[in-house]
């Protein structure tokens, strides 16, 4: 096996194999393409900036390892998963994993890559570490951080505080990882062994959940629609809350507000189908009203303005996966 071989191959395999166990597809060809370039330009970024830091402080090489290149790396290698969580485009964890390794493997593919050019006659073994161990420690460490961006993200609805607690769980793990005084082939093994089964079990996990949330959800999404259409809906808690708000808001802006939460129950309904689809190995269509639907849920949040979305907020029909909805459904 060549050295270029060695030092690419085994991160992209590992890739390979998250994204086929990705049962639901969540994660579209084009958005690990992103995840992979932006990983990449991050390396581009990264080791100039941090040659300089370098310089600038006065680090020894040691220093730079255990310290500088773990503060540097791991947010450049996580931007981009903060503009596809800005963009709606991670829903679940799972997702999160598949991208984040992508970002992590973009990076170390540069990474290798520029130093096979720097350095055509080093030995073998320096490659097999490089590939085996730094390049799946960047995968391993960037998908984790996503897992842990994602999570946050959705419980607290504020991506930049996601982001934060990722990239310090990165770089913590990236930092004790380079403290390990341990012979070069002996860390690679131990990288090799332990950060991917790390991201296989929470993978296997996340992958459990999201199957639960898309079966149950799609159940109570239906009983849902169910409600908006039958004629006990003014009876109902829904219809009771609208009703206090016709003392609120104009009568317009309340049939507006009844408008937009059966259209996004729709739209739930469509993006859980599609997933469960995906699952059984087919590929559904969008509908060909999507379109039409969408641009009637933008006018509907338009008319309804700020206050009135902020009234609608203790129904808990909409939630921070909306925007992903959407994404899932016009794809």
């Amino acid at each position: 096996m060549s050295a270029a071989a060695v030092a690419l191959v085994p991160v992209l395999l590992f890739l390979a194999l998250l994204f086929a166990m990705d049962s639901f597809k969540l994660v579209r060809p084009q958005a690990l393409a992103v995840a992979m370039g932006g990983g990449a330009v991050g390396a581009l970024v990264a080791m100039p900036l941090t040659t300089l830091m370098a310089a600038r402080l006065g680090l020894t090489p040691g220093q730079v390892v255990r310290y500088a290149a773990p503060l540097v790396e791991e947010p450049l290698k996580l931007a981009v998963i903060g503009y596809l969580l800005h963009r709606r485009r991670i829903g679940f964890p799972v997702d999160a994993a598949v991208l984040g390794f992508g970002a992590g493997a973009g990076f170390a593919l540069v990474e290798n890559l520029v130093f096979l050019g720097a350095m055509p006659g080093a030995p073998f073994l320096l490659w097999l570490v490089r590939g085996i161990g730094t390049a799946v420690l960047h995968g391993a460490t960037t998908a984790i951080a996503a897992i842990v961006a994602c999570a946050f993200s959705a419980r607290s609805g504020n991506v930049p505080r996601g982001l934060f607690v990722g990239v310090a769980a990165a770089a913590a793990l990236h930092a004790c990882y380079n403290q390990l005084v341990l012979p070069p082939l002996l860390g690679a093994l131990v990288v090799l062994l332990v950060f991917p089964a790390l991201v296989l079990v929470v993978f296997e996990r996340s992958e459990r959940a999201t199957r639960e949330w898309v079966g149950a959800g799609l159940d109570l999404d239906v009983e849902l629609l169910g409600i908006f259409a039958s004629d006990q809906f003014p009876t109902t808690r829904f219809g009771r809350y609208l009703e206090q708000l016709r003392g609120r808001f104009p009568g317009p802006v309340v049939v507006d507000m009844f408008c937009l939460l059966r259209l996004e129950v729709e739209l739930s309904v469509q993006a859980k189908a599609r997933l469960l689809a995906r699952e059984a190995g087919l590929e559904m269509e969008p509908h060909p009203d999507i379109a039409a639907g969408l641009r009637e849920l933008h006018a509907l949040r338009a008319s309804i303005g700020p206050t009135g979305m902020l009234a609608l907020a203790p129904l808990h029909v909409t939630s921070p996966r909306d925007e992903w909805h959407r994404y899932v459904v016009s794809e």
